[in-house]
């Protein structure tokens, strides 16, 4: 089963940048879809970012619609890591970033443990 390792999080102020990154243990030859979700407590998961494979090396990004133009995400297919360029961050960014991918081999998403994004005003 794929293991997804996070790191990046963190205390940022309001207008900063922060970059996330998320390690699959898995080749990215099985790897359709990374991505990013967050959320915060008592509120849904909501979507910040996607991206796919699509024989491409840049991939097909897709993005929530309040991260859309501030937040950018990238994938390095040699190392299996999809990253979250996080800029211009805002205080209703605070939440709890999940690193996520859906292999070739399962129909599920497999979630990462969470890291813990902080924006102060």
């Amino acid at each position: 089963q794929v293991q997804l390792v996070e790191s990046g999080g963190g205390l940022v102020q309001a207008g900063g940048s922060l970059r996330l990154s998320c390690a699959a243990s898995e080749s990215s030859a099985n790897i359709n879809i990374m991505g990013w979700y967050r959320q915060d407590p008592g509120k849904q998961r909501e979507l910040v970012a996607t991206i796919t494979s699509s024989g491409r090396p840049d991939g097909r990004p897709d993005y929530g619609g309040l991260v859309k133009g501030r937040f950018t995400i990238s994938r390095d297919n040699a190392k299996s890591t999809v990253y979250l360029q996080m800029d211009s961050v805002k205080p209703e960014d605070t939440a709890v970033y999940y690193c996520t991918v859906l292999t070739t081999y399962s129909k599920t998403m497999k979630w990462g443990q969470g890291t813990q994004v902080t924006v102060s005003s």
